[in-house]
């Protein structure tokens, strides 16, 4: 049975209010990557007498469903003047495109059964994620937090952090130079994951992921696991004692080492294992405590 969050309301600016929603699942579902992470619903509900909104919707869901079988990322516009509706949707990097048509596919069904016919929405599961909004509906800024959790166990000593400051110092150097701004990689003792919306520049990639690095040490301090969500990436990390892999750095030609000896480690299946260590440690901190919190949405 999944862990279920109580939702809840916040106002975002001068926005309609918001509901988020969050479900884990069992370790056993853990690697499935239509799992849902979170929703956002406005709760302005389309003046639609005509249907016209509606109709403009389903026409942009068919579209970005459409093009997810293709690639990894897409935006699209709906309909004309003030009844047109934007959106995009993004998969995770090391997904295959017949893996991103059946997690994107899923949104539009979850999208109506949780936020029903609202003006703006996004829904986040393990594997990607859609949003939309009409015409007018007010921006959120690149790196406004949407979403975190933070595990609930805490590391001690400086071992820890140093590991795992290396590890973000390899995500943040990876999503800028790396293919699609994906990254996944181990550091030592220290599995990282990251990626930037699709239509990001590399710089402005790297600045909106060493603003999640920095959301990650105020918000979740010292956790062993955590994961974050800002409005134009994400990162996630776990420490794992026992090792994903073993990869020493002293110097700045050692960092790019690991970098690259990483990218063919992720390549040749650890960025599988990882992703499920990252997720099983998650479900056990989850388990005993939750926490979240939704400071920016669009």
């Amino acid at each position: 049975m999944a862990l279920l969050a109580k939702p809840f309301s916040f106002l975002y600016h001068s926005l309609p209010l918001i509901t988020i929603l969050v479900t884990f699942a069992l370790p056993a579902n853990c690697a499935d990557f239509t799992n849902l992470v979170y929703k956002g619903c406005a709760n302005q509900n389309f003046q639609d007498p005509s249907g016209v909104y509606s109709q403009n919707l389903k026409n942009l869901f068919d579209t970005l469903v459409s093009q997810s079988s293709q690639k990894g990322f897409s935006t699209s516009t709906s309909g004309d003047s003030q009844a047109s509706i934007t959106g995009l949707y993004q998969c995770r990097g090391d997904l295959t495109t017949a893996q991103c048509y059946t997690c994107v596919s899923k949104i539009p069904e979850t999208v109506e059964k949780l936020c029903g016919k609202v003006i703006a929405a996004r829904v986040q599961l393990s594997g990607c994620y859609l949003k939309y909004e009409v015409i007018g509906f007010k921006q959120a800024s690149e790196t406004d937090l949407l979403y975190k959790v933070c595990g609930s166990t805490q590391a001690s000593g400086t071992e820890f952090e140093q590991r795992r400051d290396s590890a973000f110092n390899a995500v943040v150097s990876g999503v800028q130079s790396g293919n699609g701004s994906f990254y996944t990689g181990a550091y030592e003792s220290v599995f990282v994951l990251g990626q930037c919306e699709g239509d990001l520049s590399r710089s402005d990639c790297g600045n909106c992921v060493k603003s999640a690095v920095e959301s990650v040490k105020t918000q979740c301090s010292d956790s062993i696991s955590a994961q974050v969500y800002l409005n134009k990436c994400y990162i996630s990390y776990s420490y794992y004692p026992n090792g994903v892999a073993s990869i020493s750095s002293a110097s700045g030609v050692g960092t790019r080492q690991h970098t690259q000896r990483t990218v063919a480690i992720a390549v040749g299946g650890v960025a599988a294992l990882g992703f499920l260590i990252v997720c099983l440690m998650f479900v056990k901190s989850v388990a005993k405590k939750r926490r979240g919190k939704h400071d920016g949405w669009n």
